[in-house]
């Protein structure tokens, strides 16, 4: 990635734990720091906020913000923070946290009535915070985060501490800011389907260090780290909506690989969707086949496979261009004579589309 918006590096020493992490972030989109629990996700924001004084460096837009010799401390560095929690001040309305994030701001701020439309809090403002659902809490904390004028966005793991429900009502929003604001945004989780929604580039951490970093599509289908052979592992792509087929109750998507149906969704002709295909959900043949229920089939070629426990493989295909994984036995690699190079049908069972 040239001329990066932000760069990091920091190192930091904690009894049991070391943080030697660096990494890059552009000027638009998500970037998601992803690794499991201990991994540094959360350590690295408070860096990024100047919440743990670490060592190293932080540039961001060109400016410095810590290096050899300064360090701004946080209310100096011009960013919005979302916790786990919304962290509402109790006592004021909704209308009251929004405009205290107006009071902190030091650059020109997306105006209140912008704010209010984008994430849909016009029916709130004279709630409380306790009258608030988990999620339209944090919809509040991000409204009164974005309202401080910021360069960047922090969000920690904002919907960890959300049900299922409510998890379903902010992730449009999230998209929404996403998409409409291109506001660069660092973005924590440990939930990969969430990381596969939102993020635009992904970080991979691991015991306090970087194990790869790189677009959302590269990264999740990378043999060499462990995200390719997770359970619930699977491959993003970006998909135009190529039409509607009201007899059957379907909608026609199109990626260079070809084309995918997928269950009828309102959306209009040209509109590009962000789809999810599990690896668990990819069967291959080395002919077409025929007379089969499955709708989504295309060419692909395999480029690389790997090992996945006793017996079980897993296989990186392009479509093309774009990679896909497939989880298959050993057997079947023996039985189909499977090495990268091979070109191969692949039968796609269910894809999930964003949103």
């Amino acid at each position: 990635m040239s001329d990066p918006f932000l760069r990091a590096r920091f190192r930091l020493q904690r009894p049991g734990f070391t943080l030697d992490a660096a990494f890059e972030a552009p000027a638009r989109g998500v970037t998601a720091l992803f690794g499991p629990s201990g991994s540094g996700k959360t350590t690295i924001l408070r860096c990024l906020a100047g919440l743990e004084h670490a060592a190293g460096e932080l540039r961001v837009d060109g400016a410095a913000w810590q290096d050899g010799e300064r360090f701004l401390p946080p209310h100096r560095r011009p960013l919005g923070y979302v916790f786990q929690e919304g962290n509402l001040f109790p006592h004021r309305s909704v209308a009251g946290n929004l405009r205290y994030g107006q009071r902190r701001a030091r650059r020109p701020a997306l105006a209140e009535t912008e704010v209010v439309e984008l994430l849909g809090l016009g029916p709130l403002l004279k709630r409380r915070p306790h009258a608030l659902s988990g999620g339209q809490r944090q919809r509040v904390a991000l409204g009164r985060a974005l309202l401080a004028g910021p360069r960047l966005l922090l969000l920690d793991e904002p919907l960890s501490a959300l049900d299922r429900t409510s998890r379903r009502e902010i992730l449009p929003y999230l998209e929404r800011l996403r998409d409409e604001l291109g506001l660069p945004a660092v973005y924590v989780s440990h939930d990969l389907d969430e990381v596969a929604r939102l993020a635009d580039r992904l970080v991979l951490l691991g015991d306090g260090t970087v194990r790869g970093a790189g677009t959302l599509a590269d990264m999740a289908s990378r043999l060499d780290l462990p995200l390719a052979r997770a359970e619930d592992a699977e491959a993003v792509l970006t998909a135009t909506v190529a039409g509607q087929d009201p007899d059957y109750g379907l909608t026609y998507l199109d990626f260079p690989g070809g084309r995918l149906s997928v269950p009828r969704r309102d959306l209009a002709k040209g509109a590009t969707v962000r789809v999810g295909i599990h690896a668990r959900d990819v069967s291959l043949a080395r002919d077409r086949p025929q007379r089969t229920s499955i709708l989504n089939v295309f060419p692909a070629t395999v480029t690389g496979l790997e090992a996945d426990g006793e017996a079980g493989m897993v296989a990186r295909l392009e479509a093309g261009g774009i990679p896909l994984l497939a989880r298959i036995t050993r057997k079947s690699r023996d039985q189909l004579g499977l090495e990268p190079g091979t070109a191969v049908y692949a039968q796609v069972k269910t894809v999930a589309l964003a949103g």
